[in-house]
């Protein structure tokens, strides 16, 4: 059997994580078994769905880097065959046309929760032998409903979360087409991942109320029954579901907080699913190691910290002219000109100090323009005393034939000799002279970096302020 999995947005909004997620694991299902990927964007919902959450979701996929082998494939572009095998259900009575007005439906709600009843819809327009049906009102355009069975009960294994068992008396009769004739949500899954081939469909467990309507739908049409695998949630750091208003969710928010893709998906593929102690790896290794049987049914937390620590394990493994070439805008909107000392050399001395791509942008950019220190940290290493060894060691820079850092250490060490000092004593006045910063790597390296010129004119503007 070739694997076929999808992943089934809707777009009404950002990509959520929640949905890369489900991407991730479906997309690696797939690829761990030689099968296909698909993505298929469910956009019946019209008044929601709008173009610009289309784009972003195929903006958000490219980002993270899952590729699709078919799709994607538009709901609404299929509106012919929907209504095609609604007349098909109809046909074969397992679907009906209803009648009933939303005042009608609304007013058998109220009594049914006066009553401590649960709200449902009850069933008067459903054709059974014997019953006499209501009259066809007039001005009213029916919709149509599934005609789900009386009882015995849906049950399938779930890939994740084991055997499940719900009893169709818990089941109203479904709305699959609207008065308008276009089909509902529910519906058209069914009939997508049935022409689609969908073998595994992997998914959230928001879904676990939909599949016994779905798999129902399924077995009348006489279609073959996909594997189910419902996914646990995400929630954030105080066990809640996470929100937008208090988290953030969106693949977008992510890219602008200088997360690397990789890193998010790597970080993701761990909620919920786990290969021993292994915490960083690459997606060649994921799709080896994945399994369905390895995920698991409770829900996982974000943690902040730890997603960092990802991230940064991914910087420092990320090739430095890449990462080079994805924070020179930043540089740039800052107005630097980072053609020298070579940007990608200077990622190389500061990313393993950074987090994310926002903090590795703002090490660097001391190499490209003194910052101004904070009246903390001149009011601890540059006093007057401090003002006079730096103009000192500032001549003694001058006097060098070679600039490297090589012999810029060699230096140090005399010097401190000379001036009865401790190192600290020379490098963080020095660093502060000539970065506006203490924090930075071994001295000797960033001054190699910054060059004999730029270090010199420094030196020379900060011990004159």
């Amino acid at each position: 059997m070739m694997i076929r999995t999808r992943f089934a947005p809707s777009p009404t909004g950002f990509l959520h994580i929640g949905g890369v997620r489900t991407a991730l694991f479906s997309w690696a299902y797939a690829r761990k078994h030689g099968g296909s990927f698909v993505l298929r964007i469910e956009d019946t919902d019209l008044e929601r769905s709008t173009p610009e959450s289309v784009q972003a979701i195929l903006d958000g996929m490219h980002w993270v880097g899952l590729d699709y082998d078919e799709g994607p494939f538009y709901q609404t572009q299929r509106f012919d065959r929907y209504k095609e095998v609604i007349q098909q259900l109809l046909a074969s009575g397992h679907a009906y046309y209803c009648y009933c007005s939303k005042e009608e439906l609304d007013a058998l709600r109220t009594e049914q929760e006066a009553r401590g009843e649960k709200p449902r819809y009850d069933r008067r327009w459903r054709p059974e032998a014997g019953k006499t049906l209501p009259a066809v009102p007039e001005g009213i355009q029916p919709v149509v409903r599934f005609k789900t069975p009386l009882d015995g009960v849906v049950a399938w294994d779930d890939l994740v979360k084991g055997r499940i068992e719900i009893a169709n008396g818990e089941l109203d009769d479904l709305i699959i087409a609207r008065p308008d004739g276009s089909p509902t949500y529910n519906f058209c899954v069914v009939v997508d991942d049935w022409d689609m081939n969908i073998t595994h469909v992997i998914r959230g467990d928001d879904h676990v109320n939909n599949t016994p309507r779905q798999i129902n739908i399924l077995q009348a049409l006489g279609a073959p029954l996909p594997h189910y695998a419902h996914l646990p949630m995400i929630l954030n750091a105080d066990g809640q579901k996470m929100s937008k208003r208090r988290d953030a969710v969106s693949v977008v928010d992510y890219a602008a907080q200088g997360i690397l893709p990789e890193a998010l998906l790597n970080y993701l593929a761990r909620l919920g699913w786990g290969h021993g102690d292994d915490e960083f790896f690459n997606m060649t290794q994921f799709v080896e190691w994945f399994s369905l049987e390895a995920v698991s049914p409770s829900p996982s937390r974000f943690d902040r910290e730890k997603f960092l620590w990802v991230n940064q394990q991914h910087m420092k493994a990320a090739d430095n002219s890449r990462l080079a070439q994805l924070i020179a805008p930043q540089l740039a909107e800052r107005g630097l000109n980072t053609a020298a000392p070579d940007l990608a050399t200077v990622v190389a001395l500061v990313k393993e100090r950074a987090r994310d791509l926002n903090e590795l942008a703002q090490q660097c950019d001391y190499f490209y323009q003194r910052r101004q220190p904070t009246a903390e940290e001149v009011a601890k290493h540059f006093d007057d005393a401090a003002r006079a060894r730096i103009l000192a060691f500032g001549q003694t820079l001058a006097s060098l034939t070679e600039w490297n850092s090589e012999a810029i250490h060699a230096l140090f060490k005399p010097f401190c000799a000379e001036q009865g000092i401790k190192m600290g004593q020379l490098g963080m006045p020095l660093r502060v002279a000539v970065c506006g910063s203490t924090q930075t790597p071994s001295v000797d390296a960033v001054l190699a970096l910054i060059g004999r010129e730029e270090v010199l004119k420094r030196i020379e503007e900060s011990c004159a302020a």
